[in-house]
């Protein structure tokens, strides 16, 4: 077996030593390949792509120097942007800041050495909403007023906290010491006002006034008028009616005038009613009124009752 193997691998080089001797005497040639192919961009698509790359090396050149400017001019850094500050708290603005848009925030607060300016060419609206997103309150600073909308409104000291002011749908309430009108037609009041003390300054005059109805003051355990430095004037166009329902009114002064009270009359004969008299006496009529009778040695009240006639 052996050597039948080396026998075949034998003549399997000689015909291959034979092959190669034959072709080398026959001079073979391979055909030559006339068509070139080239491989790559060339022509239009070559200026074309060359276009779009410079055209984006351009534009990332402009980006960039924009970035830069931007940058710059806003004043970034790594706290915030220019007067805008970032805080753990919150945002800081310094200088004149202007919203075009609503803002919403939870807390606006000043610099302790600065106060708190807000300002509008129309109005300025502050509004206050629940979690529902509805409107609770509303305060309106606008050109010819300023509205509050809200349950309820109160005004409050600086020091503690102390209530100076409540307003609601029933009732408005001041709780200050001292209330001071100083307009120089005083205050008009619709309705009925209820307090302890109504006291003019001390160099003006107190005057209560109903120009077209009636004036009452009413207390339960009673009411005082009074006057220190000056005169006390009570006046009307029609009746002065002082009532007393248990009491009684008491006049107690060293000097009582009672002034245009009418003059009575003689039942007997009017010639005596022109005579001159320096001395008169006061009468009173069964119906309360007060008039003048002269006053002789007795009285002349009965001679002058007809007066109480036309009472």
């Amino acid at each position: 077996m052996e050597q039948s193997d080396t026998l075949d691998i034998e003549s399997l080089k000689i015909t291959q030593e034979q092959f190669i001797l034959a072709s080398q005497s026959l001079h073979l040639q391979r055909p030559a390949c006339d068509a070139v192919y080239p491989v790559g961009l060339y022509g239009w698509r070559k200026r074309c792509l060359c276009f779009f790359l410079l055209l984006l090396l351009v534009t990332m050149i402009v980006n960039l120097a924009l970035t830069v400017w931007i940058i710059k001019v806003m004043n970034f850094s790594v706290d915030g942007m220019g007067n805008l500050q970032l805080k753990k708290d919150g945002i800081r603005l310094e200088g004149v800041s202007e919203f075009l848009l609503p803002l919403y925030v939870n807390e606006i607060q000043s610099r302790r050495d600065s106060l708190l300016v807000l300002r509008s060419e129309k109005n300025v609206t502050l509004n206050a909403r629940n979690n529902q997103g509805l409107l609770t309150g509303q305060l309106t600073v606008g050109p010819e007023a300023v509205e509050a909308q809200c349950q309820r409104l109160e005004v409050r000291s600086s020091n503690g906290g102390r209530l100076l002011f409540t307003a609601d749908e029933e009732e408005v309430i001041m709780t200050t010491d001292k209330f001071t009108v100083t307009g120089s037609e005083g205050a008009v009041f619709g309705h009925s006002i209820e307090t302890p003390l109504i006291q003019a300054r001390a160099s003006e005059d107190l005057k209560l006034e109903s120009p077209t109805r009636t004036l009452n003051m009413e207390a339960p355990r009673g009411v005082e008028v009074s006057a220190a430095n000056g005169p006390l004037k009570v006046s009307g166009r029609k009746d002065v009616q002082l009532e007393s329902t248990e009491g009684e009114i008491l006049l107690d002064a060293g000097t009582i005038q009672l002034a245009n009270l009418p003059l009575g009359i003689y039942t007997a004969s009017s010639s005596q009613a022109s005579q001159e008299q320096a001395i008169y006496e006061v009468c009173v009529c069964p119906s309360g009124k007060i008039y003048l009778s002269p006053a002789e040695r007795s009285s002349t009240c009965q001679a002058m009752s007809n007066i109480c006639l036309w009472s």
